[in-house]
């Protein structure tokens, strides 16, 4: 069987197109690749061949984001329609909630929409550090490279394109161009969350396992508020399987992305979700609600309860008084110049029959010694981490750089006394290091994954706004006591 008829095959085996279609699908492949059929490689993924073959005969040009927008046009073709996976969706879930997201998550694999050859090639450990909590460090290897053409084209690009961003519902089908992601093979479940439509999507670079996002249909700012919980407490009624949670709403200690509404989840079980309680904490108007200080480099309230009506309230209650809370010994300002400084991350997960909720408090504020944040990296470990905190990192998992994993080999060459290009920035630390240990080739590879742990442990404490001294457990008194 030669490339296009095995290809055609494989398109009516997945259900989207039926035997009599078969010439028709064939004659969609010719008009993306060239109209004659050639031999099949084994050993070679067939779209990754066809893709080949359309480079070779001229019909896209040889560039990172022709060949994406090719490659996930064909993987369109091996996927149902939108509506025929949202109806097979919600037939699986009749049998079980994780029933339908096994399958759609199969599905996202399948038609290479969520990237596993990728996410593959990510550098990923564990190590227990200071204190006790093991946390999780990943260098990030699985996302392409930006296309050069898109970035000379997005500096001079002023007019405002469809879609309005990457989260939008909008994105589901479309072919893609320079610096906007292709997405033919794309598809997204429909949800009612709120009273309002969004939608659950698999992340195509995922950070861990089954890596989801909850999506706004409409594309609005991302808000921290009551309405937040309601919709975490109803994903979780929807979802049990996954945890859900919310990136902070402000610059700086927000994510990447804060002008669409969106959640992330999955099945993951994070470090902070192990970490215990080290402070119980009461609030008499609440008693359904367990609350306490997690046990955990940033500052953490955990509330656990079976009543999800009284862990909202509870939570509602945490947020608006964090967010008019100051502390200028601690520098803590909850509104500079009638700018909103304070917000919260919040995190849910079933514990059997009872809802966990983390709010996870946060400041952004700056000054001349922290330009980037007080409460973010602080400039001595910029050269591992500097960018923002966001809703992975804090519940103990580092998305670290690409750019580490040569950079942190020739850290290694130093410490053995080998030849090397270190660069600069890693100087201190590796010097520091040095010192510390005997290092030899037998030990090189866990001292660097002890250390990488501790620097990580390190800025999860920058961030956390009140620190784990006795300064810090004075003012967790005094808010605890506003609350």
């Amino acid at each position: 069987m030669q490339l296009i008829e095995q290809f055609t095959e494989a398109a009516i085996r997945s259900g989207r197109f039926q035997p009599l279609d078969k010439i028709y699908v064939a004659n969609r492949v010719r008009a993306l690749v060239g109209d004659e059929d050639v031999a099949v490689k084994p050993g070679q993924s067939i779209v990754q061949q066809l893709v080949d073959l359309a480079v070779a005969r001229g019909k896209i040009a040889d560039g990172p984001t022709a060949r994406e927008i090719l490659n996930d046009q064909l993987y369109d073709l091996l996927t149902p329609l939108p509506s025929a996976v949202n109806h097979l969706f919600w037939e699986k879930y009749e049998q079980s909630p994780q029933t339908a997201t096994d399958w759609f998550y199969q599905l996202c694999t399948n038609n290479d929409y969520v990237k596993v050859a990728a996410i593959k090639k990510n550098v990923v450990f564990k190590h227990v550090v200071k204190g006790g909590n093991e946390l999780e460090i990943t260098i990030n290897l699985s996302k392409p490279e930006k296309d050069p053409k898109a970035i000379a084209k997005a500096a001079h690009d002023k007019d405002k394109q469809y879609s309005q961003c990457v989260l939008c519902m909008e994105n589901e089908g479309y072919l893609g161009r320079l610096g906007h992601a292709a997405r033919s093979n794309h598809r997204i479940i429909r949800l009612s969350i709120g009273g309002q439509q969004w939608g659950l999507q698999y992340s195509p670079y995922a950070y861990f396992d089954e890596h989801c996002i909850f999506l706004d249909a409409k594309h609005e700012p991302m808000q921290i508020n009551q309405q937040t919980l309601v919709n975490l407490v109803e994903i979780e009624k929807l979802f049990p399987q996954y945890f859900v949670g919310s990136n902070a709403d402000l610059p700086i200690v927000g994510g990447s992305l804060l002008a669409h509404e969106h959640y992330q989840g999955g099945r993951h079980v994070f470090p902070m979700m192990r970490a215990k309680i080290k402070k119980k904490l009461a609030f008499e108007d609440f008693p359904q609600v367990e609350a306490g200080i997690v046990d955990w480099p940033m500052s953490d309230i955990r509330l656990t309860s079976s009543d999800a009506t009284a862990l909202v309230n509870l939570g509602t209650h945490i947020i608006n008084s964090w967010a008019q809370y100051s502390d200028p010994q601690r520098y803590l300002l909850a509104m500079v110049n009638g700018v909103r400084h304070h917000t919260v991350t919040p995190i849910m997960h079933h514990d059997h029959e009872k809802f966990v909720l983390d709010l996870v408090l946060r400041d952004n504020n700056t000054d001349k010694d922290y330009p980037l944040g007080i409460f973010h990296p602080h400039q001595e470990y910029w050269h591992i981490k500097k960018e923002n905190i966001g809703l992975i990192e804090v519940m103990g998992r580092a998305i670290l750089p690409a750019r580490l994993k040569t950079e942190l080999a020739e850290v290694k060459k130093f410490w053995l006394g080998q030849s090397n290009r270190i660069n600069d920035a890693h100087l201190p630390w590796a010097k520091a290091i040095a010192d510390k240990y005997t290092i030899t080739p037998a030990n090189v590879d866990e001292i660097m994954k002890a250390e990488l742990a501790q620097v990580f442990a390190n800025v999860l404490a920058n961030a956390g706004v009140f620190k784990d001294d006795a300064a810090g457990q004075q003012g967790w008194q005094r808010f605890i006591q506003q609350l």
